[in-house]
């Protein structure tokens, strides 16, 4: 059978988009958290990619049409890793410029070599970046929260495989050339195309599964909207600012700010098992018992759907860990009244600014990341995290 390369290209569009639009809606729905809106955006610029090399199947002549599609193509991978240090937690400052470089640079490529370049203009620019980023995303996969998620190593291994793709594929253009039988054989538009298919329709099933394990408590809270407290509980972006300035001002006395993480896991599999009523009575509980039992000069915020940060100045690392070690043993109390003796996992994490940095960002994830190993141990519910 004999597959025309128009038909190709119309079939991977239609893939491509409808799982892009699918993806987008939910997220759309859904009111999304960061990672979400991250790969949606990703998504987005896939769909880009796949209408731009359909313009230029049809005209040869529209060369800036490949300019659009590298660049998109570029920046819907680069996204992909974006994702995953947002539902990290990690920073997002330098990579985001490193993505956007990226972009722009693919775009550079073609328009550099114009009308002559043909329909690789900029192909090994492009080649290279995909397989920088898609590497990137299935290391940052095994890493931090995406680690305890079997979902997740999916991801990574897709990612993981094109990345080794393109390094197969960027050898074969340099040593073969894109004309070569080689290349068209086993690396050209139509190969790529298929691949394309597979790795898109894995992507938008993982990424809505790895979505969804964020928001299993949305139907029995109702979190702080932008820029308010709920119950004394601050939104996320409060707490951001406060932690910020709380570490730049304990920064220049030299005093220790230690973060508190308080996660709970289960919510989901208790709602199946005993209810809703059973599920949101727990997370009342949670919710205020944390704030009760955190110190009483501390910043309580939100830190997604499934876990609580408290911010505060301390001695030593002694008192962060005593401290903790009190919210955790009030919370277990407070649990063990409600919910007829149903009490959840909950694992407590301590980030300290003289280990992370004083960076708001860096004191919550280590503490994230602490909270989480604390929820799988057997041996420990409260642990002092450490930087990378």
């Amino acid at each position: 059978m004999t597959l025309q390369l128009a038909s190709v290209v119309i079939m991977t569009a239609l893939v491509v988009n409808v799982s892009g639009i699918l993806f987008i809606v939910e997220t759309l729905l859904r009111r999304d958290e960061g990672a979400g809106r991250v790969w949606a955006v990703g998504f987005l610029a896939a769909m880009l990619t796949t209408l731009a090399y359909m313009v230029w199947s049809q005209s040869p002549d529209a060369w800036w049409a490949v300019a659009v599609g590298n660049a998109a193509f570029v920046a819907g991978t680069g996204c992909m890793w974006l994702g995953c240090r947002r539902f990290n937690g990690r920073r997002m400052a330098w990579t985001s410029w490193l993505v956007g470089g990226a972009v722009v640079l693919a775009a550079i490529a073609v328009a550099v070599e114009g009308p002559e370049g043909g329909d690789w203009a900029g192909a090994i620019w492009m080649f290279v970046a995909l397989l920088v980023f898609a590497g990137a995303g299935a290391v940052e996969c095994v890493r931090g929260a995406l680690r305890e998620s079997r979902t997740a190593w999916v991801l990574a291994a897709v990612l993981g495989f094109q990345s080794l793709y393109y390094v197969s594929r960027t050898t074969a253009f340099i040593i073969a050339g894109p004309e070569s039988a080689l290349f068209e054989n086993a690396f050209g538009t139509i190969p790529t195309s298929f691949l394309t298919i597979v790795l898109t329709i894995v992507a938008v099933v993982v990424t809505s599964v790895l979505r969804a394990t964020r928001a299993p408590m949305r139907g029995y809270m109702r979190l702080a909207g932008i820029g308010t407290a709920q119950g004394g509980i601050l939104s996320r972006d409060m707490f951001d600012f406060a932690l910020s300035g709380l570490c730049e001002r304990a920064s220049w006395r030299g005093e220790l700010v230690a973060v508190i993480a308080v996660r709970i896991d289960d919510l989901d599999q208790i709602s199946t098992a005993f209810g809703s009523e059973v599920a949101r009575a727990v997370t009342e509980t949670w919710r205020t018992g944390v704030r009760r039992h955190a110190p009483s000069n501390a910043l309580v915020g939100e830190d997604g759907t499934s876990g609580i940060v408290v911010g505060a100045l301390v001695d030593s690392a002694n008192e962060a860990r005593r401290q903790a070690g009190a919210i955790y043993r009030g919370l277990f109390d407070d649990l063990g009244k409600v919910g007829g003796g149903v009490i959840p996992v909950v694992g407590v994490g301590v980030g300290l600014s003289d280990d992370a940095g004083p960076d708001a960002a860096s004191l919550q994830r280590v503490a994230r990341e602490a909270a989480m190993r604390a929820a799988a141990s057997v041996e420990s519910s409260v642990l002092v995290g450490e930087a990378d």
